[in-house]
């Protein structure tokens, strides 16, 4: 079955001033329109490759548009319009479980969102930045992935897409201004379901 574009569950303007239009439709339509295109090629030519060196050659176009596919997807949601632009619930942490693990392994909420930046905003070239429930431990770490790598490690509760194409047509080079701004459009009450479905052994791809 093929891959499709999931639909935005809020309009291309609703993150503003935090992420423009312009850049949710050029990231949405183009680039995400893109990795679902050639992951469905790429998966095509491997249903019809009939030898090992074929299925080898395509492994790289899989595991990148894949792994752009599952990362984009992630993220469209685990954004929402902004709270303090009375718009929705973005950018707010209720109490509860989520909000109990981030505070007991960084001590603060505001300790968490520093840690958090200066370790995506150290990523070389392109990636993404995770908060993630080890599965091991139970508990809630930050984490990276290069390129479009998914996030196999741990479960993913919020990812942040640091490329270019995220943030350059609004922030220019200054990953900094784009990473403070992000928090604003959080949706932490997707990411408190991802976190509960992960401690429950429910959480899907």
């Amino acid at each position: 079955m093929a891959h499709t574009l999931p639909d935005l569950p809020y309009a291309y303007d609703a993150l503003e001033p935090f992420i423009s239009r312009q850049i949710m439709e050029l990231h949405h339509k183009k680039h995400h329109a893109t990795y679902v295109n050639s992951l469905n090629a790429a998966e095509a030519a491997y249903a019809k490759a009939t030898t090992p060196r074929e299925r080898i050659g395509l492994q790289a176009a899989l595991k990148f548009n894949g792994g752009g596919h599952i990362n984009h997807s992630l993220f469209w949601t685990n954004l929402a319009p902004s709270s303090s632009e009375g718009k929705g619930n973005g950018g707010v942490l209720k109490d509860g479980p989520l909000k109990e693990a981030i505070t007991s392994v960084f001590g603060s909420f505001e300790d968490f969102k520093k840690q958090f930046n200066t370790t995506t905003a150290g990523i070389q070239g392109s990636g993404w930045g995770w908060l993630g429930l080890n599965p091991t431990t139970k508990k809630v770490e930050i984490t990276t992935t290069s390129n479009q790598d998914p996030l196999l490690t741990h479960i993913p509760i919020i990812g942040v897409d640091i490329w270019e194409h995220a943030f350059y047509l609004q922030y220019l080079n200054v990953k900094a201004d784009y990473l403070n701004a992000i928090w604003n459009v959080i949706n932490w009450d997707e990411a408190e379901r991802r976190y509960q479905d992960a401690l429950a052994g429910k959480f899907k791809l």
